[in-house]
């Protein structure tokens, strides 16, 4: 298939990943090279997955670490290999602290810490927040470096240990409840009430490309939503569809949605 009849499938903003994810299907299924991906979120997942699917010399395994990881590597091979027997080289950071004031530490204190080290957002999976600390599903080759290097979270001293897979603690994400009702199901209105911003404020950041659903860029402040859909928008944090059922006497849409916090 030309590349351009692949493009059709994908957003213009994806044909960087798309053009990586076909060499690596094509190494594999014509040369019998072996590739293990860093950490890929969902999308880039499915389009790897989706490429795969259309060379039939080609194995592919996802794994992420654990059953429902978000981001996951990918192991790409001729397909007469046992993927299922190959190591996918994950490790699971363990961070702890006796500071009372780490049950504050969020998401997103643990990743920033780790980014400040000089890191690569696609060395780490998912992090699993825990009220006594955190394990981060990380690169194994980036797991000594980690360990010898992170010492302190948001300005709370902490304490690493390198652990297996198998000792990963996982954390449910935790869902803010919100209902409300809404003219119609269009991007704008909704993330408009979930972050409790004006129509005008919220379609900057969608327009300027900081808004995802599912994984996709979306800059289309209409883009109507369904029940499932995750939106993330840059800086404000991310929220998932969970009902768009009913309608009030006044003809608006009652949703409702989980913020994730």
């Amino acid at each position: 298939m030309k590349k351009t009849e692949v493009y059709e499938h994908f957003k213009p903003e994806e044909r960087q990943f798309v053009d990586r994810a076909s060499e690596w299907v094509v190494h594999a299924g014509e040369y019998h090279e072996v590739k293990l991906t860093d950490f890929l979120d969902p999308r880039q997942c499915f389009i790897l997955e989706s490429l795969a699917n259309r060379h039939s010399d080609v194995g592919l395994r996802i794994d992420g670490g654990y059953e429902g990881a978000e981001r996951c590597r990918a192991l790409l091979a001729p397909d007469y290999r046992e993927l299922d027997q190959e190591p996918m080289r994950m490790k699971v950071l363990s961070i702890t602290s006796g500071d009372q004031k780490f049950v504050a530490l969020q998401h997103g204190d643990y990743l920033g810490a780790i980014l400040g080290l000089g890191l690569k957002r696609d060395k780490i999976g998912d992090i699993h927040v825990h009220e006594d600390g955190c394990h981060v599903v990380v690169a194994e080759e980036i797991a000594d470096y980690l360990d010898l290097h992170l010492r302190q979270v948001h300005r709370v001293g902490v304490m690493t240990e390198i652990i297996e897979l198998s000792a990963l603690r996982e954390a449910n994400a935790e869902l803010q409840l919100m209902d409300f009702t809404v003219a119609s199901l269009r991007l704008d209105g909704i993330a408009s009430d979930a972050f409790r911003l004006s129509r005008s404020k919220i379609i900057v950041p969608i327009k300027a490309g900081r808004c995802r659903v599912n994984w996709k860029t979306e800059e289309d402040p209409s883009t109507p939503l369904k029940a499932g859909d995750i939106v993330a928008l840059q800086g404000f944090g991310r929220f998932k569809v969970l009902e768009t059922d009913g309608v009030t006497k006044k003809g608006r849409l009652r949703i409702k949605i989980g913020k994730f916090v």
